[in-house]
């Protein structure tokens, strides 16, 4: 089993707080008493869409946010959870939440984009970034029974790769303001995801999705455009702060990158630069330090929509999480 590990069992009904020595784990224990001495809790946004905002989260809404996802995935009190995401974001706060709601037994390790792991354990989140470095440990020594992945979008070849391995695997949909998730979709098997139990689902005039939970009064606006296909379940299909304007015409970049999944294997979104005439130039941009071939079918995507040009960058900007900060580009 992996060393450098922090061990607490909520399953029992008194449990003792370690003392610690790595600064990691001490911000684990400091949130730890914060949340059991307090009835609003603050958290932070990613920053994925803009500048970082603080909020305050109710406890109670916190605590019904983790029963939620206990029963969608049949958590009981007695199992094993892990930790290794920082707790500084409402992800990392979040399992910590449903571990001691639950009552179940929780192993934290160091958040690294490897997490390095021998040992069962019955539910983990990671993020994609995470999914995919530690692919290899997935395999065979870190066996998990219930991952569930939050933070960025799910990549068609991580969903295939993570296919090779023997656990359920659950792609998120969810945000600060939502207390993470308030969907999931079981990757390899749906194609939509399916809300939690007191989660109510609408579209907006521009066709963003409305989020409604149990525990907030207030409907919550996205910027996420969405196709609905009943009551409880909806697929992303992209986002309207990202719709570029080419001479007039929108052009939604999920759509096309979604269309391009099968002919680029390196990451890739598709991005504009300013046109004297078009205004936005609609151009593919390729995380790579060299040229790449790129070959599709000349019919995959209309005439008038198709990049009218290929740049090449090192690194794409990235939040902690590993999402994409399309604003942060620049060209």
């Amino acid at each position: 089993m992996t060393t450098d590990i922090l061990y607490i069992d909520f399953s029992k009904d008194q449990y003792t707080l370690p003392k610690v020595s790595e600064s990691w784990q001490q911000e684990i224990i400091d949130f730890i008493e914060y949340y059991q001495g307090h009835n609003e809790i603050p958290v932070q946004t990613s920053g994925s869409t803009g500048e970082p905002k603080q909020y305050k989260l109710p406890k109670k809404a916190m605590q019904q946010s983790a029963q939620r996802t206990a029963d969608f995935l049949d958590l009981k009190i007695g199992d094993t959870a892990m930790l290794c995401m920082p707790v500084s974001y409402i992800a990392g706060k979040m399992m910590i939440v449903r571990a001691m709601e639950v009552r179940m037994k929780l192993i934290c390790v160091e958040p690294k984009s490897k997490i390095k792991y021998t040992g069962e354990i019955n539910f983990c989140a990671l993020t994609p970034m995470q999914a995919e470095a530690s692919l290899d440990y997935l395999k065979s020594d870190f066996i998990i029974d219930k991952l569930i992945l939050g933070g960025a979008k799910v990549s068609g070849f991580l969903e295939q790769k993570l296919s090779s391995i023997d656990t359920e695997v659950y792609e998120t949909y969810g945000m600060t303001e939502t207390i993470t998730h308030i969907a999931m979709r079981k990757l390899g098997e749906q194609q939509y995801f399916h809300t939690l139990k007191g989660v109510k689902i609408s579209q907006n005039g521009d066709g963003c999705l409305q989020i409604k939970t149990s525990y907030f009064p207030d409907v919550i606006e996205t910027n996420d455009l969405v196709e609905i296909k009943n009551d409880s379940e909806f697929k992303i299909i992209g986002r309207v702060d990202h719709i570029i304007n080419s001479g007039g015409l929108k052009i939604n970049p999920e759509d096309l990158e979604q269309k391009l999944k099968p002919y680029i294997q390196e990451p890739y979104i598709i991005h504009f630069k300013p046109d004297d005439l078009l205004g936005q130039r609609v151009i593919l941009l390729i995380e790579s330090d060299k040229e790449i071939a790129v070959e599709y079918p000349a019919d995959l995507i209309p005439k008038n929509k198709q990049p009218k040009e290929i740049h090449y960058i090192p690194s794409f900007p990235r939040t902690k999480s590993g999402k994409i900060q399309r604003k942060k580009i620049k060209l």
